[in-house]
């Protein structure tokens, strides 16, 4: 008589068959997962729904399907003995015990998490010759190049490749990523968002404003709101950032102009409402929350932000359809009610725009303050080298992009990692742990190269917004 086997398979098996001898957690990154929605293949988690739009698939895997397969995913994963990468064609298992070690080995090194680039409706062509893109899509308007909570990450054993879903590496080794400054105020969660969007060649991006805190809270349960960035990576003639308010816009005929546009009257005249101010390369605008913003068409943004997952209230769109040919959602009611009136053109000014100074320099390095704006919690810096600068993360995670010179190296002043090589608007992670680490020019002649760094900052540097 042969031994009975019971094989349970899909998603709540480990709820159906808690007692097992053997477990395998099947894992895909999250853009494969957008893909096969977008070809029709898979539908919502428990429901039969292949088919339906995608946007509408997308919307409830992001802020339903996703975060509830979490909380279930970071109790079970680390009691099972194989994890299985399901994103392309041919699987591929590790033992539980290999990937875990993987992951202690990740947060002791730079990091670069996978990206990928999306079309949007103002998209431009920037990111398509810088980074050798496909020519299928008519363009790229996104670029996702650090956000853990959607890009993915390569683990290397041998010449094999296993990718995984960055979250894995933030929930299951977050104290050694993030550090203790982050951990105490947000917990196991990535605060900081760094992508690209393109409107070279493009369109104007969706005039918008994000929630301020007491309104995501009570809204939406949102412990911290959307405040962010725009650093110019590049930069066209005429290139230009929409920030603040006009000092004669009425929030009264603002409502009632804007609300008739979106229901078929005439388009709003927006330079009426919001300042239009030129953008140049390099040029860095502060957008707390509350802040009307977009940026024009010929920009190549790098938008250094907090992580509250998306919450943005488009307040016009320039009378466009989406890709799929439909109009994209207006949130009027939701962007009225958290415009702050009082940025008006002196705050924008004299607080939102090239906010530089110089905090220390050598001989052929320079590290200049730029923001973010002190209701923010995240501090950016931007650093200038011409041979080599050593920094310090403080145990305190560093995120960076390197936004001018052609190539740089991190490297271990103690020899603790092997040099990572970096290139021109790439993102990259140095987690809280690696501590003292040095970049390089590999420009060669003294070519000067500058990266952005984002950190959060220190109760002793601000009071933020958290702590409301």
């Amino acid at each position: 008589m042969t031994d009975a086997r019971t094989i349970v398979v899909g998603p709540g098996a480990a709820t159906i068959l808690p007692t097992s001898n053997a477990s395998i957690y099947v894992s895909m990154a999250r853009w494969e997962l957008q893909q096969r929605q977008r070809r029709g293949h898979i539908g919502n988690l428990g429901s039969c729904n292949r088919g339906t739009r995608a946007a509408d698939l997308y919307r409830r895997a992001f802020f339903v399907d996703w975060r509830v397969g979490d909380e279930i995913k970071y109790d079970l994963l680390p009691l099972t003995q194989f994890v299985i990468e399901m994103n392309g064609p041919e699987p591929k298992m590790v033992s539980t015990a290999t990937y875990l070690l993987a992951l202690d080995l990740a947060v002791h090194r730079p990091i670069r998490v996978v990206p990928f680039f999306d079309a949007g409706p103002w998209g431009g062509q920037w990111m398509r010759k810088q980074f050798d893109l496909p020519d299928g899509p008519p363009n790229y308007a996104w670029c996702f190049d650090c956000v853990p909570e959607e890009n993915s990450l390569l683990l290397g054993f041998g010449d094999r490749r296993f990718e995984i879903p960055a979250l894995d590496l933030v929930r299951l080794r977050p104290e050694m990523l993030l550090g203790p400054t982050i951990m105490s105020r947000f917990g196991a969660e990535f605060p900081i968002r760094f992508d690209m969007l393109d409107t070279m060649g493009g369109g104007n991006l969706s005039l918008q404003v994000h929630p301020q805190h007491d309104y995501a809270r009570d809204a939406f349960n949102l412990r911290y709101t959307q405040d962010e960035s725009y650093y110019m990576l590049d930069a066209g003639d005429d290139a230009v950032v929409y920030l603040g308010l006009t000092d004669t816009a009425d929030p009264a005929v603002f409502a009632e102009t804007f609300a008739a546009g979106q229901n078929g009257g005439p388009a709003p005249d927006v330079d009426a409402f919001v300042n239009r101010i030129p953008a140049r390369k390099h040029d860095h605008f502060l957008i707390p929350a509350g802040t009307v913003h977009s940026s024009g068409s010929n920009a190549m943004v790098l938008e250094i932000s907090a992580t509250p997952y998306i919450f943005t209230f488009k307040l016009w769109d320039w009378e466009r359809l989406g890709l799929d040919g439909r109009p994209r959602p207006i949130h009027l009611k939701h962007g009225l009610a958290n415009i702050d009136w009082s940025r008006r053109e002196d705050f924008t000014r004299d607080e939102l725009v090239n906010q530089i100074t110089t905090v220390a320099e050598g001989p052929d390095w320079t590290r200049e303050r730029t923001g973010l704006h002190r209701l923010e919690f995240i501090e950016t810096e931007r650093i200038w080298f011409a041979s080599a600068v050593d920094l310090d993360t403080q145990r305190n995670l560093n995120v960076l992009n390197l936004v001018a010179g052609t190539a740089a190296v991190i490297e271990s002043p103690t020899g603790s990692f092997a040099p990572y090589e970096v290139h021109y608007a790439e993102t990259f992670i140095v987690p809280a742990e690696i501590g003292a680490y040095r970049l390089r020019s590999l420009d060669g002649d003294g070519g000067r190269c500058a990266v952005m760094r984002a950190y959060v900052r220190t109760d002793d540097e601000i009071t933020d917004n958290t702590k409301q």
